[in-house]
């Protein structure tokens, strides 16, 4: 039984410490790109642009129902022209606004 063990044991802690990117030289002969785009930000969801799903997907406390509200209003009073007016739509409040400020974007 120790025999089996030992070589999974150092296998399994071979496996799990080895990677592509684990040391600083191999960080550093990493393509930019790859680097890059691990470290870049979320995108940001596009009020006047996204589906309803896209924005019940993307915005926490946004249901179906929300998300297709914000959808209506838009139809309805045309694009978004700041994050705040969406304060306008029926069931969006400012706890929900706040929440989610740092997720939206009109453009």
């Amino acid at each position: 039984m120790r025999k089996i063990l030992l070589p999974a044991l150092v296998l399994v802690l071979f496996a799990s410490t080895a990677g592509p990117l684990t040391t600083p030289a191999a960080m550093a002969a990493a393509p930019t790109s790859t680097l890059n785009a691990r470290a870049s930000p979320p995108g940001r969801v596009n009020l006047n642009t996204a589906d309803a799903e896209t924005l019940k997907r993307e915005l926490s406390g946004v249901g179906l129902t929300k998300a297709t509200a914000i959808v209506k209003h838009r139809q309805t009073y045309g694009p978004f022209e700041s994050v705040e007016e969406l304060l306008e739509v029926t069931g969006i409040g400012k706890t929900l606004l706040d929440r989610n400020r740092e997720k939206l974007r009109v453009d």
